[in-house]
């Protein structure tokens, strides 16, 4: 494989013009509004060692030298997907999938760090979760890596499928399954059926997946695959300590796990990563120390004292099945300091949207949490009677910069697309 040859020469990979450094080696990609292969002739001139293009039309517009550092294709895409499931053939080494509605990312954070105790392990970085993050993860281990963790996403059915294609895991683990994507997945059986391919891509390839016991839908699907080798988990072992009304501490085995997360529902995700941990026969007191280590990041459930408030900032996404979780928390944790709540929309959702949002509404509603601010159409459309409602962020950063506020304990969550993170400086 030609192309192969030439990433092991030049194996950085680069998929943005403005990132083609000196000796990288550019993927033109295209996509609803823009043609990367119109950039190719800048990256190279910025240092790119090659580029792969699939417009034979820009290819002909460049100079005869640019040319010899081109390798012209069918599509760019594919041609990524393709180097990427070759190049993890190659290395030879396991491979841990992840997905599923809620907490993809705190359970491959944590596992990661347990997994590193013994492996020299790397892991999906940020958000490359999808059909071009899933091959720049596999694109960026090398031979030094002992053990890859891959954390995919996926907001219709077969994209699972394809992206364990690419991968070939060896094991997989869903962490639950929620009220997320709805609008492209049809519904929570459409999400099961879509999570569900990386069970059968187990199946078929003789791989193992683990499981909580405590999921009746995760449980279903794992019974519906006879032959699936199946590893069960549960919470059982993690007990609360309730003197710690920050962040969640449990005992197991006699242990104390202090962790840097906020909310009860994070015991599914310890039990996960505890699970691969033992596994792989890694010491209890290391799995402790790896778990105590992750400080979450990239507003997923940050608690962070301001100059005027108390903030548990959860605004990198939002459904249906989170967004309940943490409001629940969120009205059951003890607090010194009167309660608020800025939500934003939870997208995605189609034709589900209406009563999910007003779901939510009712919920605060039972709750009586009487300082709430909703932000987005959704919530505008399901709160406006109840609440005081925002077109977007920008239109509550001007309600706050004029009426501050102050001594709170605000949880604010809500869709990426909403960016409710910008609010932060103002409280």
């Amino acid at each position: 494989m030609e192309l192969y040859e030439v990433y092991l020469r030049h194996p950085h990979i680069s998929t943005d013009s403005r990132q083609a450094t000196q000796g990288t080696l550019f993927f033109a990609l295209r996509g609803d509004s823009f043609d990367g292969n119109r950039y190719a002739a800048s990256a190279l001139e910025a240092g790119a060692a090659a580029a792969v293009l699939d417009n034979s039309e820009v290819y002909e517009t460049l100079t005869e030298e640019q040319r010899s550092r081109c390798y012209l294709v069918p599509d760019t895409l594919e041609a990524l997907q393709q180097l990427a499931a070759y190049h993890r053939r190659q290395l030879g080494i396991p491979i841990f999938a992840i997905t599923g509605s809620n907490g993809k990312t705190t359970t491959k954070e944590l596992t990661y760090r347990v997994l590193s105790c013994r492996f020299h392990t790397y892991a999906t970085h940020g958000n490359l979760n999808n059909h071009i993050g899933v091959p720049l993860t596999l694109l960026s281990m090398d031979r030094s890596t002992e053990f890859g963790l891959v954390e995919m996403g996926a907001s219709h059915c077969g994209e699972i499928a394809l992206l364990s294609s690419i991968a070939q895991p060896d094991f997989g683990l869903i962490t639950n399954i929620g009220k997320a994507h709805l609008e492209g997945f049809g519904g929570e059986e459409g999400v099961m059926r879509g999570k569900g391919e990386l069970l059968d891509y187990l199946l078929r390839h003789k791989g193992s997946a683990f499981y909580l016991q405590q999921s009746e839908a995760l449980c279903r699907m794992v019974a519906e695959r006879n032959d699936l080798e199946a590893i069960p988990y549960s919470t059982t072992d993690l007990k609360l300590v309730g003197n710690d009304r920050q962040f969640l501490t449990v005992s197991w085995h006699g242990h104390k796990i202090r962790t840097h997360l906020v909310g009860e529902y994070n015991l599914f995700n310890l039990a996960a990563a505890i699970a691969v941990g033992t596994y792989f026969d890694i010491p209890e007191p290391e799995i402790v120390t790896a778990i105590e280590s992750y400080q979450p990041e990239n507003n997923r459930s940050q608690r962070q004292a301001t100059q005027h408030n108390t903030l548990i900032l959860d605004a990198y996404n939002a459904n249906p099945s989170s967004m309940e979780a943490a409001l629940r928390h969120f009205i059951s944790e003890p607090s010194m300091q009167p309660k608020a709540v800025i939500l934003g929309d939870m997208l995605e959702l189609g034709s589900y949207s209406a009563q999910e949002h007003r779901k939510i509404v009712e919920l605060l509603q039972e709750a009586r949490i009487e300082e709430v601010f909703l932000v987005g159409r959704h919530f505008t459309e399901a709160g406006a009677d109840c609440y005081p409602t925002f077109p977007d962020t920008d239109a509550l950063r001007t309600y706050l910069t004029e009426h501050p506020i102050a001594n709170r304990l605000i949880l604010i969550k809500g869709s990426r697309g909403i960016h409710l993170e910008r609010l932060t400086e103002l409280l």
